[in-house]
């Protein structure tokens, strides 16, 4: 890493992952000519995960294919990549980042772009070698490499991550068997009825769904895990444990530099946190969402593409304002989601259904009042603009409108 000697004009963004990527070519793009330094803990270079639950995991993509850029693009753009290297303080009053060798950098501008962790299954057992987590693309690779053909692969959480390596365990010809805490898997996140087609997709794979699911133990000898005890005194075999409980945001340079932290970094719509020169942006950031008139922590991709760019012009000084909806896709087998906008439990009414979820190639609305607040297509593209539109505009609808496949969606925008 070069002697930065310069610190006012000096832009640091920690954290290793699409959020800082994305970053940095922003503040290129929109002018920063300073120096421009980006510190992750591991040695890759920043990199997309979605890949690692679908494409990558799957096969289907090459390992290249995962990165924001490519290998070239930091030195052709002034950006210093210093990997493998944490941060081990931020002292916002001297406006330095103090790394864990002991060296200070001073900043003018400092993004924590610091992302999540998986969240720790806390059961006698979960520490054993193969109980798997996933969240960096070594733990993808690892993934890969247990999931063959004849393993009894154990899923722990029927959440996006559980369901997607279920997939990808099944694709490649594990049995598989899915311990899900609620009835259904995403049932939660989608609401009974879109759970169902979730549900009825796994199954018709030969995934095996156990629904209210309590865990006693991971039973094993040797340092490795070769089953799940289940409290009702099932044990369930298993060559692997997979586990996707949720995540946690890393808010711990956040909290002890005294910044606002709840649920995350909290952040104005600009993505600025309390203190000042200090930006947050991704899965960490609880920021305020104007449109949707409440702070929002989202953790999907979109949001690590798209917060960035309001956080790069923020530190510019310029005035942004991020108020882009929540998106997130999957792909699991042959179906392939796309949702956007805003739906937590008790802030909708119903879901309207287009389409047919038993041949699962539909659309779903999600409503409050006659007003659509979220989205969801299923093998059903080139419509998710529209329903952002729809959303955004606050168009007034009636069920039976948005349920007839014979109406255009585009015909409902005002």
């Amino acid at each position: 890493m070069r002697n930065i000697v310069s610190p006012v004009n000096t832009f640091v963004i920690v954290g290793g992952g699409l959020a800082a990527g994305s970053a940095a070519e922003a503040l290129r793009e929109n002018g920063h000519r300073g120096p421009l330094l980006i510190i992750g803990d591991e040695q890759e270079r920043p990199y997309i995960r979605p890949p690692l639950s679908k494409g990558y995991l799957l096969g289907k993509e090459q390992r290249e294919a995962i990165y924001v850029h490519p290998e070239g693009w930091y030195a052709e753009h002034g950006v210093d990549l210093v990997l493998g290297t944490s941060v081990r303080a931020v002292d916002g009053q001297a406006k330095e980042v103090e790394l864990d060798s002991g060296r200070r950098v001073r900043y003018g501008k400092l993004l924590l772009a610091t992302g999540s962790s998986p969240r720790r299954l806390a059961v006698p057992g979960a520490d054993l070698d193969n109980v798997l987590y996933l969240r960096r693309v070594g733990d993808s690779e690892r993934l890969k490499a247990a999931f063959t053909a004849g393993a009894r692969i154990v899923v722990i959480g029927g959440g996006w991550i559980g369901l997607e390596t279920a997939a990808a365990a099944r694709t490649a010809g594990a049995d598989v068997t899915v311990l899900e805490h609620s009835e259904l898997p995403l049932l939660k996140v989608l609401g009974r009825e879109a759970a169902q087609v979730f549900a009825g997709l796994h199954e018709e794979h030969g995934v095996k769904l156990r629904p209210h699911a309590e865990i006693e133990r991971i039973t094993g000898s040797d340092g490795r895990a070769d089953g799940v005890l289940l409290t009702d005194g099932t044990l369930l075999p298993a060559d692997a444990v997979v586990v996707g409980v949720g995540i946690t945001p890393n808010v711990r340079l956040a909290q002890q530099a005294g910044l606002n932290v709840r649920n995350g970094i909290v952040t104005d719509e600009h993505l600025r946190t309390s203190v000042a020169d200090i930006h947050a942006a991704g899965d960490v950031a609880n920021a305020y969402h104007p449109r949707l008139g409440r702070h929002l922590r989202v953790e999907h991709w979109a949001n690590a593409l798209h917060q960035p760019r309001t956080a790069a012009r923020s530190m510019l000084g310029q005035d942004a304002v991020h108020d882009r909806l929540p998106y997130f896709y999957t792909d699991q087998y042959d179906l392939g989601m796309e949702y956007t906008g805003y739906a937590e439990p008790g802030g909708y009414d119903r879901v309207v259904f287009r389409g047919d979820t038993a041949d699962r190639k539909f659309i779903a609305f999600w409503m409050s009042g006659h007003r659509v607040v979220a989205g969801m297509t299923v093998n059903v593209w080139d419509t998710i603009d529209t329903i952002r539109a729809l959303i955004e505009s606050g168009t007034e609808t009636d069920d039976a409108v948005l349920a007839d496949s014979t109406v255009p969606l585009n015909n409902l925008l005002s």
